[in-house]
């Protein structure tokens, strides 16, 4: 079988148990927490996490202006898939890591020295180092697929998520905290170095071979076929609806904060439950999926988890309105939300298959499939808090997010038991 053959859901299964750990030990899956520093600061630290917010109106920018730029800041997250084919060409993937972090902290140091940070020089300095960040996560994404396991494939989704997590609210901790006490210079170099220094890391990633080039014809035939092989087959549907479906998207985790007078809790009670104590409550969650057996297709646990955390949401909707019900809810929505990032990764990597020729391109494509729902279901969920009030906003999550996990987790069983029902017929017949 060719390399291109063996792309696809369930590749590379069948090792022994003794061959598996030993597999694991050398691939070093929870290098992948730290490898997605770079881009969890830049990304979930300054531009979605509140510091380039929080010293925009610090230097007089107003909050409409300050979310316009926040806004198209946040584009690379979506459409990076257009040049993110790049790392798995020319040098390794690891090298393009260590490229993208090291650019992208010198043109947001760039940025933050910038007079305005509103200015078009600042914006668009802000938003190439915002693009360049992104080159750490389609080579995380081509790196991840090149392991050779299923438990290393899923000890690394949840490393790779719980660092993203844990890095992001650390940055935002350490770079608002120093922009009270430092100057805005300091403040610029701190947020760059946080950005590329980590990048250094990259260095101790697993060695992979550079994608090498035969001749330019082949080449492309070969990342067509493990297009192909992805994208177009009957199985692509179920895991791409994976991807679109409201469940686990986690856009409640920004709008919580809205309601929280409405279940008596106050401003400071909310910047602990839903600041830093939450990144580790998220950060938790994806690291405590790392304890699920690789046996169970990460799919069916994927959407599994979804409906738990449908569940905590209804907490939110059910429950009395008081300040421990939002406690508790919040805190399971955002345990449960954090396995579920963690199972997200892996859906993808399952999707994804072996990375091949083409794994960081097509591990960029299917990741940023999963940002459209978050999109849409902050708008659902805000129209329901507008609608029904603090309820509203908890109800719609849980039952929207509930009955599409409820919906895809169905298929993924009966067709789990089909197949499972096929391969004894074919052992009986034989």
């Amino acid at each position: 079988m060719n390399e291109a053959a063996a792309v696809g859901p369930g590749a590379g299964v069948g090792l022994e148990a003794a061959d598996e750990a030993g597999i694991v030990a050398r691939e070093r899956p929870w290098i992948f927490g730290l490898l997605i520093a770079p881009n969890a600061v830049l990304a979930n630290g300054i531009i979605q996490g509140g510091v380039l917010a929080y010293l925009m109106s610090q230097r007089g920018v107003s909050g409409l202006r300050a979310s316009q730029i926040i806004s198209l800041l946040a584009l690379p997250t979506t459409i990076y898939f257009l040049w993110s084919p790049i790392t798995d060409f020319l040098v390794r993937r690891r090298t393009w890591l260590l490229i993208g972090s090291v650019l992208g902290g010198m043109l947001m140091t760039a940025g933050f020295l910038e007079k305005s940070l509103s200015s078009a020089s600042a914006v668009v300095l802000l938003f190439m180092g915002a693009c360049f960040g992104q080159l750490g996560v389609s080579a995380c994404g081509g790196m991840m697929g090149a392991l050779r396991t299923e438990r290393s494939k899923r000890l690394a989704g949840s490393f790779y998520q719980g660092g993203s997590l844990a890095f992001g609210a650390g940055s935002v901790f350490l770079l608002i905290l120093a922009s009270t006490r430092g100057s805005r210079v300091f403040v610029a170099v701190l947020a760059g170095a946080l950005v590329a220094v980590p990048g250094l890391l990259a260095l101790a990633a697993p060695k992979q071979d550079v994608v090498a080039f035969d001749s330019f014809g082949e080449t492309f035939r070969r990342i067509g076929t493990e297009f192909q092989s992805t994208f177009l087959r009957w199985s692509a549907i179920p895991y791409t609806l994976c991807m679109i479906f409201p469940m686990a998207s986690g856009s409640a985790v920004g709008l919580l904060p809205g309601v929280a007078q409405s279940y008596g809790v106050n401003g400071s009670q909310v910047a602990w439950m839903n600041g830093l104590a939450g990144a580790l409550l998220t950060a938790a969650g994806s690291l405590a999926a790392s304890m699920i057996p690789a046996r169970i297709r990460a799919s069916v646990t994927y959407l599994s988890l979804g409906l738990l955390n449908a569940g905590a949401a209804a907490v939110l909707w059910l429950g009395p309105l008081r300040p421990s019900t939002y406690f508790v809810g919040v805190t399971l929505y955002l345990f449960t939300i954090g396995a579920c990032y963690a199972l997200f990764t892996a859906v993808v990597l399952e999707f994804l298959g072996e990375s091949g020729k083409s794994g960081s391109g097509r591990y960029s494509i299917i990741n940023s499939l999963g940002n459209v729902p978050v999109v849409y279901m902050i708008a659902v969920d805000g129209w329901g808090g507008n609608r029904w009030g603090a309820r509203g906003l908890s109800g719609i999550e849980a039952v929207v997010g509930g009955a599409g996990a409820l919906l895809l987790l169905s298929y993924f069983l009966v067709s789990g038991r089909r197949a499972k029902d096929a391969g004894t017929s074919v052992i009986t017949a034989s």
